[in-house]
């Protein structure tokens, strides 16, 4: 058991590492300006499906992954998680992706792609602050939901959603051409990484304590 336990620390290490190597790899053809495979390869997959009926889709997609969707979200979650330290940890999760996101973005300042915009945008391109905060926000809501549901098949069904909209997110950024291809990966691998380090810490000061207080009682 033992064994299993160290095996599934070491992995997630892991995934951190080769998800932080993917970033740096792509941060660096950013830095050098080339115009990488990449996102010409995935704009050319993803424009394929341009049409006046997806459009709209994509557009309440996108806007799922914006500030007022996660802030009204953030609110909600607030009000009705009777965990104080956990509807915290949701509201606090949000603010360091956003911040992060800021910061590398206005560090980096790669302009946006401006041939083939469906919907005005503004700020820089790297990394898309859609996919990484959703990834984020979203992925650390996988997580409660991991911990805290105890329904498999609600859990199966609600974590399933979440993936497939995260994903979804990030690919309306690339349909709506205000993001490479590139960008919307750096931000969901970047993300990847802050999570485990976020729910590492989550983990060992508030649930794990929470668990000690419950068997206590």
């Amino acid at each position: 058991m033992k064994e299993k336990i160290l095996n599934a620390k070491n992995f997630k290490w892991i995934i951190l590492f080769m998800c932080l190597l993917m970033f740096f790899a792509i941060l660096e053809d950013v830095f050098e300006k080339e115009i990488i495979k990449l996102d010409i390869l995935g704009y050319g997959l993803i424009s394929t499906l341009i049409s006046n009926n997806i459009t709209p889709v994509a557009i309440v997609i996108t806007n799922l992954g914006g500030a007022i969707t996660l802030i009204g979200l953030t609110i909600i979650f607030l009000l009705i998680i009777k965990n104080k330290k956990i509807s915290l940890s949701i509201l606090l999760n949000l603010g360091i992706s956003a911040f992060l996101n800021i910061l590398l973005k206005n560090i980096i300042q790669r302009p946006r792609p401006d041939e083939f915009r469906l919907i005005s945008e503004t700020g820089y391109s790297f990394p898309s602050g859609h996919s990484m905060v959703s990834m984020a926000y979203y992925g650390y809501l996988i997580y409660l939901i991991f911990k805290f549901v105890k329904n498999k098949k609600l859990k199966t069904f609600l974590i399933t959603i979440l993936c497939i909209l995260i994903l979804s997110i990030g690919i309306s950024r690339i349909y709506l051409g205000v993001h490479y291809t590139s960008d919307v990966i750096a931000g969901f691998v970047l993300s990847i990484s802050y999570l485990i380090i976020y729910t590492s810490i989550i983990k060992k000061y508030i649930i794990e304590r929470e668990e000690e207080n419950d068997n206590k009682n």
